[in-house]
């Protein structure tokens, strides 16, 4: 049997980390199916364990120190 992972939608501020509810920045699928959501602090946490448990993991913790566009010159 062959599993398709169709791409993730992006994380939005309404995505919790399950630990402790701050803003999500890593969706791990799990092999047994299902997903967890975690802040950039717990995922670091965790990190070791769940790369042994997941199918997949979307990292968007790049979000955290991204400059936005359409900053000023002086906020970059």
């Amino acid at each position: 049997m062959t599993t398709v992972l169709t791409p993730a939608s992006p994380l939005t501020a309404a995505d919790r980390c399950d630990r402790c509810g701050a803003q999500a920045y890593l969706r791990v699928v799990l092999i047994s199916g299902g997903e967890l959501l975690f802040c950039a602090h717990h995922g670091r946490k965790f990190e070791p364990e769940l790369k042994k448990i997941a199918a997949e993991i979307q990292d968007e913790t790049e979000r955290l120190t991204a400059v936005p566009e359409s900053a000023e010159t002086e906020e970059r």
